[in-house]
């Protein structure tokens, strides 16, 4: 079993920043594919961007394309997702998840086995 803790979320102004973070334990971190993951009130989860488990391929929604940042580190088991230029269509709950040695289709929701609870972001024009 992997548990995925998301945290960084909160209420932010249009055109602000937010880094959330994504704490892993309970396997080797290293194995996993992670992936970011948002949900709007009344609309179905899609996928933010997401990172292979070697590091080395990233891929993102075209809605997020120069705005949000993947990055891993592997010595503190976690995952980030630096959120720039926030928009209010950008207000959800984002989700982190995991698949263990992922490295392609990291967009696809259902090949991800592990999911956090989940942090709120609100974005307030």
């Amino acid at each position: 079993q992997v548990q995925l803790v998301e945290s960084g979320g909160g209420l932010v102004q249009v055109g602000g920043s937010l880094r959330l973070s994504c704490a892993a334990s309970g396997r080797t971190f290293s194995n996993y594919a992670m992936g970011w993951f948002r949900q709007a009130p009344g609309k179905e989860r899609e996928f933010v961007e997401g990172i292979s488990w070697t590091g080395g391929r990233t891929s993102y929604a075209d809605s997020v394309k120069g705005r949000f940042t993947i990055s891993r580190d592997n010595a503190k088991n976690t995952v980030y997702l630096q959120i720039n230029s926030l928009r209010p269509d950008d207000t959800a709950v984002y989700y982190c998840a995991a698949v263990e040695y992922g490295s392609s289709r990291l967009e696809n929701r259902s090949r991800y086995e592990y999911w956090g609870q989940g942090t709120q972001v609100t974005v307030a024009s």
